[in-house]
C-alpha cells in the first residue's frame, strides 16, 4: 500500500544528506519533490501546497542536533504533518444505545456489504457485542445473498425481507426483532449507485431520520484517488456522516484519499480494510499510517496483530519444550496456524522497519505456507512428535503423501533442524536475575 509515494518521497529526502543544517538553499527541492510526490499520489494540488508550506516553515533553520541528519529531521516533521493531515489521533467509535445502531453509506462497489461483514465479526470477536446485520439495499438482490454468507460465516443473526420494497420499514422492523432477541448493535448496510443520485441520497437520509444512528460510516475504495474525497464531500453535505471506511487498501492504492478525506469533510477516518475475510479490518491510526507511507514500518499493528493470536497457554508449553530442545513438527505446524490467522503475509512483512520497499515487487502468496503443511500433514502423529525417527524411507513416502520432491522434503527437514539448534543456542544465552530466563522471553 501507497509504495510509490513511500518511494518518491524517500528519494526527496536524499537531497538533504550531507547537509549541516536545514535552510532556504537545500531545502527547495526537497520540498518540491514532496509537493510532487503527493500530486502524483492523487493528492489536491491546492491541498499539497499547503501541506508543504507547513513542512518548510517548520524545516527551515531548524539546527540539526547530533546523531541526526538533516534528512531525517525531515522524515520526522514529514511523518508529524502527515499524521495531522490524516486526523492526528484515533478517533473514537460510538457503539452506545440499545441497540446501537450504525448506517452504512456509500457507492456501490466500493465494499459497504464486506465491511458491514467485517464490522460485525470485529464487533462479535474483540468487544463482545452481539451485533445484528441488516440488509437494506433493496435494488440489488445479490447484496442480500452475499450478505447472508458472510453472517453465516461470522455466526451473526441478518435480517432481511425479499419482497418488501420500503428500506425505512426494513430498518424498522430490523430494530424491533433485535430488540426482541437482544441484540445490542444493529448494522445497516444501505444500497449505492454506481454514482450520486437524489433517489439514492433521499433514500439514505430517510433511513437516518428514522433510526437516529449512533454511527454513520461512508465507505470509501482507496483506489478510486481524488474522486472519492469529492464523493465523500457530497455525502457528508446530505448526512453529515460521523466517520470514514477506506476498503482494497491492498490493492493499488495512490493513497490521496486516505491523505486528503480528512481535510476535506472534516471527518475522521475511523477504519481501514484490505482483502475479503472476515478478519482483515483494523481501526485507522493516523501516526501509523504516516510510519508506513515513511517506510518505518508499523510494530505497534503487528504487535497488536500478534497479541490478538496469542494463546498463553500454548506459549508456556512451547517454551517449556523449547527449553529442552523437544520443538518437534507438531508445535511448528500449530505456530504456522497463528501467522496465517494474522493476515495477508505480505501486509505483515511490510509492518517491519525498512522491508516494505524491499518486497514491493515480490508476490508473497498467502499461500506460501502450503507446501510446508502438506508435508507436515503426510507425516504420521508419531513422527510429527518424533522427528528424529524420520530417515530416508520415511522422507520417500513423504514425498510421495504430499506431492513434493525428494529433495524439497529434505530442504525443509534441513531447515527445520537448523532452526531447532538455534533455539538451543538461544537456551544458552545469558539469563536474567537469580540465573533465571527472563520472564516470557522465549515466548516472544
Amino acid at each position: 500500500m501507497f509504495n510509490s509515494l513511500s518511494e518518491k518521497l524517500e528519494t526527496a529526502f536524499k537531497n538533504l544528506k550531507g547537509q549541516a543544517r536545514i535552510n532556504d538553499l537545500n531545502v527547495a527541492n526537497t520540498i518540491k519533490d514532496i509537493r510532487r510526490a503527493l500530486v502524483d499520489a492523487d493528492v489536491n494540488y491546492k491541498i499539497a501546497k499547503e501541506f508543504t508550506d507547513r513542512v518548510k516553515d517548520k524545516a527551515t533553520g531548524q539546527k540539526v542536533i547530533n546523531a541526526v541528519s538533516p534528512g531525517q529531521l525531515m522524515v520526522k516533521i514529514v511523518q508529524d504533518e502527515l499524521t495531522e493531515l490524516m486526523g492526528g489521533t484515533e478517533a473514537p467509535f460510538n457503539v452506545s444505545g440499545n441497540p446501537a445502531i450504525i448506517l452504512i453509506a456509500g457507492l456501490q462497489g466500493s465494499g459497504k456489504t464486506t465491511f458491514t461483514g467485517k464490522l460485525a465479526n470485529y464487533l462479535k470477536t474483540k468487544k463482545g457485542k452481539n451485533p445484528m446485520v441488516v440488509a437494506a439495499d433493496i435494488y440489488r438482490p445479490a447484496a442480500i445473498d452475499q450478505l447472508t454468507v458472510l453472517a453465516g460465516q461470522i455466526g451473526v443473526d441478518i435480517y432481511a425481507e425479499r419482497d418488501n420494497t420500503d428500506a425505512v420499514s426494513i430498518v424498522q422492523n430490523a430494530i424491533r426483532e433485535a430488540k426482541s432477541k437482544n441484540k445490542n448493535v444493529v448494522i445497516i448496510d444501505t444500497a449505492g449507485r454506481l454514482a450520486i443520485d437524489e433517489v439514492m441520497m433521499t433514500e439514505v437520509a430517510n433511513i437516518k431520520n428514522a433510526v437516529n444512528p449512533s454511527e454513520i460510516l461512508f465507505v470509501v475504495d482507496a483506489m478510486t484517488g481524488q474522486d472519492a474525497v469529492n464523493t465523500a464531500k457530497a455525502f457528508n453535505d446530505r448526512l453529515d456522516f460521523s466517520g470514514v471506511v477506506l476498503t482494497k487498501l491492498d490493492g493499488d492504492t495512490r493513497g490521496g484519499a486516505a491523505l486528503t478525506i480528512k481535510y476535506t469533510v472534516n471527518k475522521p477516518i475511523k477504519f481501514m480494510s484490505s482483502g475479503e475475510k472476515m478478519d482483515t479490518l483494523d481501526v485507522f491510526y493516523p501516526n501509523r499510517m504516516a510510519q508506513r507511507i515513511l517506510g518505518m514500518g508499523d510494530i505497534a499493528s503487528l504487535v497488536e496483530k500478534a497479541q490478538s493470536q496469542y494463546d498463553e497457554e500454548q506459549a508456556k508449553r512451547l517454551e517449556k519444550k523449547i527449553r529442552k530442545n523437544q520443538f518437534d513438527f507438531q508445535d511448528f505446524y500449530e505456530q504456522l496456524q497463528q501467522i496465517k490467522k494474522m493476515g495477508n503475509l505480505k501486509d505483515l512483512m511490510g509492518m517491519l522497519p525498512g522491508v516494505g520497499s524491499t518486497i514491493k515487487d515480490i508476490d508473497i502468496s498467502d499461500d506460501s505456507f502450503k507446501g510446508v503443511e502438506a508435508m507436515i500433514q503426510s507425516m504420521t502423529p508419531y513422527e510429527r512428535l518424533n522427528p528424529d525417527v524420520i530417515d530416508q524411507k520415511r522422507k520417500t513416502r513423504i514425498a510421495k503423501g504430499c506431492g513434493k520432491d525428494l529433495t524439497e522434503v529434505n530442504a525443509f527437514m534441513k531447515q527445520f533442524e537448523q532452526m531447532k539448534q538455534m533455539m538451543k543456542m538461544m537456551n544458552k544465552m545469558p539469563m536474567g536475575m537469580g540465573g533465571k530466563m527472563m520472564p516470557g522471553m522465549m515466548r516472544k
